[in-house]
């Protein structure tokens, strides 16, 4: 039989000694960090809304949130109170470009464009700009997990922390009336909604707010992927909900139109990546847009 001999002692290395002197942290007023646009004129904001909306229809094509005709995002104009921009009528989302926007009243009639809008949803997307005039858009497409959510007829529970920014902050919508074609709809929705960033509508799907077009995206990405964690965790075992007091604490951190803001930031970055993107995107002609 052969002995195995014993491993030999570890080798103590000594820590490594700096050969210079230590480096020098960069000041933090030198680090950059996006923050919210400031616009001059009302024309260079509309500009930009029309910008980001196109863009966002992109990114929510883009991560699957179209189904048909069904998906809707609205923003107010700067000047006009109460109009708003919404994509054109079944004109897919991954198409759409700042000048196929079209801008109609809170009636839902067309006064800068050039194709119909789907009626059943401005009236619903109007209704809600009118009460709530601290939000600029509003965002409404039928995606998956979100329509089995509201099938369940439930709430996003605060199970994971990007959960806990709409705790206390959502509401549902605990009826179904059908497709909504009328005003009066539209006032019912805008009062389920309050003054919350976010709504399920029972056996229909999402709808989020913000007070800018990144904002009011995210929110529903970020809502739609919180209900796919929930239903899968329910799917799984028994999950456990965070308390109240961490939830809370949790929601003022990352549930600020800000940090959704901000949490936005790197879609944009991608769909914009090499300083352009697509052919024709500002529906010009042109061989892309450049951003900046």
């Amino acid at each position: 039989m052969t002995q195995q001999k014993p491993a030999p002692p570890p080798v103590s290395v000594p820590p490594a000694v700096p050969s210079g002197p230590a480096p020098v942290p960069v000041p933090v007023a030198r680090l950059g960090f996006d923050l919210p646009p400031v616009h001059d004129t009302p024309a260079a904001e509309r500009a930009h809304r029309k910008e980001r909306l196109a863009g966002a229809l992109r990114i929510l094509g883009r991560y699957g949130c179209e189904d048909g005709v069904s998906g809707h995002l609205t923003a107010r104009d700067p000047e006009l109170a109460d109009c708003f921009w919404v994509n054109p009528f079944g004109l897919p989302f991954s198409l759409v470009t700042p000048a196929d926007l079209v801008l109609a009243n809170a009636r839902g009639q067309v006064v800068d464009g050039q194709r119909h809008i789907n009626q059943a949803a401005f009236a619903v997307h109007a209704a809600v700009h009118l009460a709530r005039p601290d939000t600029v858009a509003v965002v409404h497409t039928h995606t998956v997990h979100g329509r089995a959510l509201a099938a369940l007829g439930e709430l996003v529970e605060p199970l994971t922390q990007e959960a806990c920014a709409f705790y206390e902050d959502h509401a549902l919508m605990n009826a179904y009336t059908g497709v909504a074609v009328d005003e009066a709809e539209g006032r019912r929705i805008a009062a389920a909604l309050g003054p919350r960033k976010a709504l399920v509508l029972r056996n229909h799907g999402l709808l989020t707010v913000g007070g800018s077009v990144d904002a009011a995206v995210w929110w529903f990405l970020s809502l739609e992927r919180c209900a796919q964690v929930q239903l899968t965790a329910r799917a799984a075992g028994k999950p456990v909900p965070i308390g109240h007091r961490d939830a809370v604490a949790t929601r003022e951190q990352l549930g600020t139109d800000l940090a959704a803001w901000v949490s936005f930031q790197p879609l944009w970055r991608e769909l914009t990546a090499g300083g352009c993107y697509g052919q024709g995107w500002d529906g010009g002609g042109r061989e892309g847009h450049h951003f900046r």
